[in-house]
């Protein structure tokens, strides 16, 4: 990898994750004991939102494709798989199983429409 994208990579990163993320925070949290006033006085982070910057490194982990940031959902989407990947506290989930479908395959719409009429 040229230094440069080494560079910009790292920069990007560093201010996303600067801080714990927001789920380890709540689980030290949770884990330690404290009075109630003390819980109702703490205050809360406000969640991480996703750094579209790192979309110039991200790609689809199937197809290997650049992926789109959709800021309602908050979602990274394959617009040719039509697939989505959820975005949790300002980090992408591209698991496999996180997956989500965007829109059924046409194809497969009308093989279904098709069976259902004979």
């Amino acid at each position: 990898m040229p230094s440069g994208v080494c560079s910009r990579l790292a920069s990007a990163l560093r201010g996303t994750w600067a801080q714990p993320p927001a789920v380890a925070q709540r689980c030290v949290h949770a884990s330690v004991s404290r009075p109630s006033s003390d819980q109702s006085e703490r205050t809360r982070e406000p969640p991480r939102v996703f750094d579209p910057e790192l979309l110039e490194f991200l790609v689809c982990p199937f197809s290997k494709k650049p992926l789109r940031y959709e800021a309602s959902p908050n979602e990274l989407i394959n617009e040719e798989l039509e697939i989505a990947y959820p975005i949790i506290d300002g980090i992408p989930n591209m698991i496999p199983q996180a997956v989500r479908m965007t829109h059924q395959n046409k194809k497969q719409e009308e093989m279904e429409q098709a069976s259902a009429h004979t």
